[in-house]
């Protein structure tokens, strides 16, 4: 070819023996993969359509890697193997997941976990899998499991989810989850402390779906918009959200079926397409906001 070949991020440029100008250059893509929830071949197949090459793209995971799906232990080992080629945020079910291997909370009669918890290298996955951020801000992104107070920003979210990876990497990580559960405080206010505040950050971050213009949580609602009760709005529609100058990537509410960037203008790009339920999953390039998706 006569002209180089350019894509999105220039990371570097293949070098040509007789000095002439460079032709191509190699890029790192990065593609925002919806909730797994065990759903392995699935995966693999959506791998190949985007054909993923893991000595450059790069894969954001939005949580929930594990649970409801039948090959949980075979996704928490793939996606742990990729190293600095992914990067996830805890969902609720990880963090169910967590709760169970600290013999804090019991296993539930539709959980798919009893794999991981058998499994030899059982302590190395929570190991990694606790080590996880719930919030990633990169690049001009947010990505994040479930959503964010209307009251946080950007930077905010990530400074609040921050106080909550501290615990979950400490001595005090087992204590946290005989804490973690429950839909109290319902409201986030600065002045929380204790238990009350990490487990009100933690129900915002991998939880939230409803809440008021004030922020109080609804966390019983799990419909479409239209069937909440009034009052009640989509988080991402608050108007004056304080996060709504950055694009935030989200799973978590399969019902909502949210097609990339809201017509409404909302700035957010939903990723969970209910892969688990019978639907597909789903991925977001980064670079230039194109859409890839397999059928469950």
């Amino acid at each position: 070819a006569s002209h180089p070949v350019k894509f999105y991020q220039a990371d570097c440029i293949l070098p040509i023996a007789d000095g002439r100008q460079p032709t191509a250059i190699i890029h790192r893509m990065i593609y925002a993969i919806g909730d797994l929830q065990g759903c392995y071949d699935p995966l693999q197949r959506l791998l190949e359509v985007i054909r993923f090459d893991p000595a450059a793209d790069t894969l954001w995971f939005v949580g929930d890697l594990v649970n409801r799906g039948p090959a949980s232990l075979e996704t928490l080992r793939f996606v742990r193997s990729l190293g600095e080629r992914a990067v996830t945020v805890l969902g609720n079910h990880d963090l169910h997941l967590l709760a169970v291997a600290a013999g804090t909370e019991p296993l539930k009669k539709k959980d798919t976990l009893d794999e991981i918890l058998r499994a030899p290298d059982r302590e190395e996955l929570i190991d990694w899998l606790r080590h996880r951020p719930l919030v990633h801000l990169d690049r001009g992104w947010l990505m994040v499991h479930a959503g964010v107070a209307p009251q946080w920003s950007a930077q905010r979210t990530r400074e609040l989810a921050g106080e909550l990876e501290r615990v979950l990497r400490s001595g005090d990580a087992a204590e946290f989850f005989r804490h973690m559960y429950g839909d109290r405080p319902e409201r986030w206010s600065d002045d929380l402390r204790g238990w009350d505040r990490l487990r009100c950050i933690t129900n915002y971050l991998t939880r939230i779906r409803y809440c008021r213009p004030d922020g109080t949580l609804d966390l019983r609602s799990k419909g479409p918009p239209g069937t909440q009760g009034p009052g009640w709005l989509p988080w991402y529609a608050v108007p004056g959200r304080a996060s709504r100058d950055t694009p935030i990537l989200f799973g978590h509410w399969a019902t909502l079926r949210l097609r990339g960037e809201d017509p409404t203008s909302h700035n957010v790009y939903h990723l969970d397409t209910g892969c688990v339920w019978g639907g597909a999953l789903s991925a977001l390039r980064l670079e230039d906001r194109r859409w890839f998706s397999v059928p469950a």
